[in-house]
């Protein structure tokens, strides 16, 4: 019985899938973990196993979509459903990427093995799918959005303009940052509107010349203009305007979602990653913004390919070049933060849907297809060589561990104080401030014994320890984020001119972290 390209191509995701979980695994048991998966474990945690109000942390922590794909295999295991997570839904962008490359380039395996290349050997797609991180969704939502937008200039049918209004949509909630790429189209719209008119002129310039010299073509223009407009960007702001609604309405706060550090991990973890790099002996120069999109290149130098083969078109090229003036405008924006794998990997994903777009017209397919076969070996060396030369403690701790087999240390002593909090008594309380302390949290055992910012009575604690909880977690001088919680060096001394008749009694310690029994001695 022969099996059907459609089976074979089921067969190889599969493959895939059970390769990037057995990796996963393996970087887990080496004590790998990054502070995206541990953030999404701990609120798990909170959500099926907590005491209290737990409807704001399963609202309102974000980003949205990847948190809820974490807690769909959190029944399985709560420390692994990140991986899982990450390990299947990068075996479905390779699924969404092969399936649009074989129905477009049917009667040519090439550039399909070159894909099962790039997703079993790429170390950047390995991370991807190992790390437990979530650039899984925004990879598929990024080329589901772009695959629209192309299918919608060869079809002129606005039903893909909707389709990728709804990719828009889940590209934003995988990551906010995404919204500032709307900039970038507000201008292009008006483009892909003239190019759809039925014009004999082909130069942008002129179409749109002869379209306001001509009553008729200027009032098709604006509403054809208008009602691209509407269908691509309505529903991404609407959802953002509900979702920041619902916002103020349970944290008294619109922009709580990407602000708290009780509702997203990498409001600190990302000026962290920035503090550290430089603060650090061997100090780096921060990333130019000239230097970015050259970066780009140096990256993925296919993107080049992809490019030149949408040269003939200049809506289409600039459609192309649009996520360029998206990171250079992240850059500058956000000058303070570091440009994150993930936005070096978007066009990876975008120069194979150009390739599924483009790959047929180039007509010496001989020459095109060592050129290609050049760039694809080129990004295994520079997607290695990103990762390990990366400003961003987590990505380099992957490449780290997975190329040197040796036990990741980075949560060596939050897994030893969550230990000790595991081996106290099981009606123990401990005070705690997951803002800072969340990893703490997610290694700990039973999460009943934590009193957490979530709950009502979180702020009467804090006042008065003593009458609800028998230890406190306290952060110390040390401690990089002691100045983004109450519960630091300074929360002892203060407490205990309040409470004269209560003693703290410091029972384990370590660099970042002091915990204190409370004992009454009146």
């Amino acid at each position: 019985m022969r099996i059907s390209k459609s089976q074979y191509l089921f067969i190889i995701t599969a493959v895939l899938a059970v390769y990037y979980l057995a990796v996963g695994i393996y970087m887990n048991h080496l004590g790998y973990y990054n502070q995206e998966s541990i953030f999404y474990i701990e609120k798990t945690k909170i959500i099926f196993e907590g005491l209290g109000n737990r409807i704001k942390v399963m609202g309102l922590t974000s980003p949205l979509l990847p948190f809820y794909c974490s807690i769909i295999f959190s029944s399985i295991s709560t420390f692994l459903a990140p991986v899982i997570a990450s390990a299947l839904g990068t075996a479905a962008l390779f699924y969404i990427l092969a399936s649009t490359l074989r129905t477009r380039i049917p009667n040519d395996d090439f550039y399909f093995y070159l894909l099962i290349v790039l997703f079993f050997l790429h170390p950047g797609l390995l991370y991807v799918a190992t790390s437990g991180k979530a650039i899984y969704l925004v990879l598929i939502s990024f080329f589901l959005f772009f695959f629209n937008l192309l299918k919608f200039y060869r079809s002129n049918t606005t039903f893909h303009v909707s389709l990728a209004s709804i990719a828009l949509v889940t590209l934003i909630f995988c990551d906010y940052k995404f919204v500032w790429l709307c900039l970038f189209f507000i201008p292009l719209v008006l483009a892909i509107t003239l190019q759809s008119l039925n014009l004999g002129e082909k130069e942008s310039i002129f179409r749109l010349f002869l379209s306001f010299n001509s009553p008729s073509l200027r009032r098709k223009l604006v509403s054809k203009t208008f009602a691209i407009y509407i269908i691509l960007f309505i529903l991404p702001i609407a959802s953002i305007i509900c979702y920041k609604l619902l916002n103020l309405t349970h944290a008294s706060d619109l922009n709580y979602f990407i602000e708290s550090p009780y509702a997203t991990w990498n409001v600190l973890v990302d000026k962290l990653n920035y503090d550290i790099t430089t603060a650090a002996t061997n100090y780096q120069l921060p990333e130019l913004s000239v230097l970015v999109s050259v970066r780009v290149v140096y990256f993925c130098p296919l993107i080049l390919v992809a490019i030149y083969l949408f040269r003939e078109s200049t809506y289409q090229a600039l459609t192309i070049l649009s996520p360029f003036a998206f990171i250079e405008f992240l850059h500058i924006k956000y000058d303070k933060l570091y440009i994150t794998y993930e936005y070096y990997l978007i066009f990876l994903v975008l120069s194979l849907l150009c390739l599924t777009f483009k790959a047929l017209v180039v007509k010496n397919q001989k020459v095109f297809k060592i050129i290609v076969s050049v760039a694809v070996l080129a990004q295994l060396y520079t997607g290695y060589a990103f990762l390990k030369g990366s400003f961003i403690h987590d990505e380099k701790a992957f490449i780290t561990t997975l190329f040197s087999g040796k036990h990741n240390m980075d949560q060596a002593e939050i897994m030893d104080m969550a230990g000790y909090i595991n081996t106290l008594p099981k009606s123990s309380h401990v005070l705690m401030d997951d803002a800072v302390a969340y990893p703490v949290a997610a290694f700990t055992n039973d999460i009943r014994k934590l009193t957490l910012p979530y709950q009502d009575l979180f702020l009467s604690a804090i006042e008065t320890p003593y009458r609800y909880d028998d230890y406190i977690l306290i952060a110390t001088a040390k401690n990089p984020f002691t100045g983004y919680t109450q519960l630091n060096n300074k929360y002892i001394p203060a407490i205990r001119i309040v409470n004269s008749g209560i003693n703290y009694r410091r029972v384990h310690e370590s660099d970042n972290w002091v915990l204190y029994k409370i004992i009454s001695i009146q």
